[in-house]
């Protein structure tokens, strides 16, 4: 399979080094490529990729706002944020805007490939120091509020967790062996139970305790 990928950046050169880097890998193609942010909510649709790259630092708006934009509009879009700005200060505020991991521009080439290709196969690519981080942190934060994941049946919690692994719906179902319309009925209840109302919430939930889960 070709992962469809489009670039966000507004630095000529570097997108120049991002085609180069990725053009020899036979599984990732770039379909399409921004250097704002209303340049890209504008072409995503049409180009329809498995994954953006997207920078913190761009025209019209900035990478942050963009990603909490992306994840409203497809929910199945993965998005790895690539800054040169320090992993430390905007990893978990790119997360929980909905980003699935963060590469900093300074790491090797063979990190961003490595990083691709974990937040194709549904995993949260941050830095372990970070992760740590950033997934104790946002458990945490909703632990006093939000009911427990041990309150789902054993059922839910496998649909949680096929979806914290970045599965569409329809993939969930085919793992299942269930029709999308149930495993759409068993999200409704663990959005219930969990106390959380959007599709975003869900998502990020189910990747943060997947990715403390199941290490």
């Amino acid at each position: 399979m070709t992962h469809r990928i489009f670039l966000v950046e507004d630095h000529p050169i570097t997108r120049e080094g991002l085609r180069a880097l990725l053009a020899p890998e036979k599984d990732l193609a770039i379909v399409g490529e921004a250097d704002t942010a209303p340049d890209a909510l504008s072409r995503i649709g049409e180009c329809e990729p498995h994954l953006a790259l997207v920078d913190i630092a761009i025209g019209g708006s900035d990478g942050v706002e963009l990603t909490k934009q992306l994840r409203a509009l497809y929910p199945d879009l993965k998005i790895l944020a690539v800054s040169a700005y320090s992993e430390s200060v905007y990893a978990e505020r790119i997360v929980r805007a909905g980003a699935n991991g963060y590469v900093a521009k300074q790491e090797a080439a063979s990190t961003l490939l490595d990083a691709v290709r974990a937040v194709l196969e549904g995993r949260l690519h941050l830095s372990e120091s970070v992760r740590e981080r950033v997934v104790g942190s946002y458990l945490s934060s909703n632990s006093a509020s939000e009911p427990s994941v041990a309150d789902l049946t054993d059922r839910e919690l496998e649909v949680f967790r096929h979806f914290g692994h970045g599965l569409t719906t329809a993939e969930v179902a085919d793992a299942m062996m269930l029709s999308p319309k149930t495993v759409e009925t068993h999200r409704v209840h663990i959005k219930q139970k969990l106390g959380l109302k959007t599709t975003n919430e869900f998502i990020q939930r189910a990747a943060l305790w997947t990715a403390q889960n199941e290490v």
